[in-house]
């Protein structure tokens, strides 16, 4: 059944093309936000300009933020000499609702894969191991994802931090092979995290 418009269809072509929406997931979000234009679609809309304009990636560790520093970088009292290191930024979130880390992220923005042709260079390790000798770390959490691409990061950047002294640990128990942090549960991140073994 055709939406009822040129840019309704484009609306929903649009959303639908998010991740975890389809066609009809789409279709049903735009519906529901029509009949509530009043109240959820102009405070979507202006929410959505807002972050738009202001959104920018924090310049120490790649989060998402509403400034060019973020608040997990610029609190004192996560300044713990630990730093964990993720693939993206849903997977930083994902670490920040279980709680179980108290300490500052890094953000690779990818893994390494030789079919996408994304190499180290591609990657924010470097800015990692500059981080490594400026904010005196001690240790380094790789929280990678258990898929071949994950993996064969964690093990590139455990080789590449092999000189600095630094002790490199990654997640233990409860990350089943091939999973995504962004889709576990906070009790099995947490397990994960303090279960974690020298890489």
């Amino acid at each position: 059944m055709a939406a009822g418009g040129d840019e309704i269809e484009t609306l929903i072509a649009a959303m639908a093309r998010l991740p975890g929406l389809g066609p009809r997931s789409a279709r049903r979000i735009v519906l529901q936000l029509i009949r509530k234009r009043a109240g959820q679609m102009a405070q979507l809309a202006a929410l959505m300009a807002s972050v738009a304009e202001n959104a920018r990636e924090c310049l120490v560790c790649g989060n998402v933020s509403q400034s060019d520093i973020c608040p997990i970088c610029e609190n004192p009292a996560r300044a713990s000499g630990e730093i964990c290191v993720v693939t993206d930024v849903a997977d930083l979130w994902a670490m920040e609702r279980g709680r179980a880390f108290g300490g500052r992220y890094h953000v690779l923005d990818g893994n390494l894969s030789a079919l996408d042709e994304i190499g180290p260079e591609d990657l924010r390790i470097p800015q990692l191991v500059e981080r490594i000798a400026e904010e005196n770390i001690r240790e380094v959490i790789l929280a990678l994802s258990a898929t071949v691409e994950g993996q064969t990061t964690a093990h590139y950047i455990a080789e590449a931090l092999a000189e600095t002294g630094v002790t490199v640990t990654g997640l233990a128990q409860g990350v089943p092979i091939g999973g995504e942090l962004d889709y576990l549960d906070d009790g099995t991140i947490t397990a994960a995290l303090r279960a974690r073994r020298k890489f």
